[in-house]
């Protein structure tokens, strides 16, 4: 018969035969210590609060500088502003003309800005009615077998790397009198067709925005086809065995499931049509007769132009105030659909 021997006595405890294992006996708790709390769950209790301490700290690390950026170049140049924009001031001389809001009424009242207010919704409109459909169909396109599908893919995204000043400049000689643009026209018989592209207040705008989509098609194509990639091949191929065409595919199942990106490029494509500017400046500098002008190129030639820097600033504080109610409504009514089910889960847990 083997046995076990206690590690508290070193007694042996007899095992249950001669084929089983020594088993130590544990040693009794003393008397009045049978109560004691174990010692596990405050060492697990302290392993939580270290593990919240070094989150808090992991936090800290990456958001204060971040934060210290944003008050630094965002929120401290914002507030200079607003200071500015209350004073006559031309930004030689020290701030001693206090005049108010006179330069909010004087801007919200000239017809030049409002005429540039107009022209900056104009092409969010024109952004969003034919960027938008535009870029999703070559999108679609492009997101089919294609030889050459790569090459095409990047003759496309070419423009939007382009240096804005260069596209710009580039541009500008196309469009001149008896420029590339009118000897295309007047080789393709189309002579008729020729215009004053940027001399003429009535096409001045429309042919910036020609050369506007030109410029950042490209973005929205790229961006679209990378929100296509999360489009499950199977759902088509399920559609196509259940008869429907390709056009009813896309239209049912691949556009409806690629809106959260689409949202995100129409909020992109509504900013930066409202703060448009460099090429706006490099093409036409806001003429002709501000038939072109922008609520940015107006501050810019306002501020530093005619020497008007507190009214300039006024000017631009508008803009973030317009660019600002913009956004919010934006993610109100139209971005908060994409968090709606996250929102909606996070109420029942509650």
């Amino acid at each position: 018969m083997s046995s076990a021997a206690d590690p508290g006595t070193g007694d042996l405890r007899p095992s249950a035969g001669p084929g089983t294992a020594a088993v130590p006996v544990l040693p009794e708790a003393p008397a009045g210590r049978a109560d004691a709390r174990p010692a596990v769950p405050r060492a697990a209790g302290r392993r939580g609060a270290a593990s919240a301490w070094r989150a808090r700290f992991e936090i800290a690390v990456l958001v204060v500088p971040a934060l210290a950026l944003f008050v630094l170049f965002a929120l401290v140049p914002m507030v200079q502003a607003i200071y500015y924009s209350l004073y006559r001031w031309n930004g030689l001389g020290p701030l001693d003309e206090f005049v108010g809001a006179e330069n909010y009424r004087t801007a919200l009242t000239d017809e030049v800005f409002l005429s540039a207010i107009g022209h900056n919704f104009t092409l969010v409109v024109l952004s969003l009615a034919i960027q938008l459909p535009l870029g999703l169909g070559v999108a679609l396109l492009l997101n089919r077998p294609l030889r050459g599908r790569t090459a095409l893919r990047l003759m496309i995204f070419v423009p939007y790397v382009l240096a804005e000043v260069v596209a710009g400049v580039i541009w500008l000689l196309m469009l001149q009198p008896r420029g590339v643009v009118d000897a295309i026209l007047q080789t393709f018989g189309l002579g008729w067709a020729q215009q004053l592209w940027l001399g003429d207040q009535r096409i001045a705008l429309y042919t910036l925005f020609v050369v506007l989509t030109w410029k950042y098609i490209g973005f929205a194509i790229i961006l679209f086809l990378a929100g296509l990639q999360g489009v499950s091949p199977d759902l088509s191929e399920a559609a196509a065995l259940d008869g429907a065409s390709w056009w009813q595919t896309q239209r049912r199942i691949t556009i409806p499931l690629l809106g959260p990106t689409i949202r995100i490029w129409a909020f992109l494509s509504m900013i930066g049509s409202l703060q448009l500017f460099d090429m706006v400046w490099i093409l036409t500098k806001g003429g002709p007769g501000n038939a072109t002008q922008t609520m940015a190129t107006y501050l810019i030639q306002q501020g530093f132009d005619r020497g008007r820097l507190g009214y300039g600033t006024a000017a631009a504080v508008i803009l973030f105030v317009i660019s600002l109610v913009v956004a919010l409504l934006y993610q109100r009514f139209v971005l908060s659909i994409d968090t709606a089910d996250e929102r909606a889960a996070t109420r029942k847990g509650r």
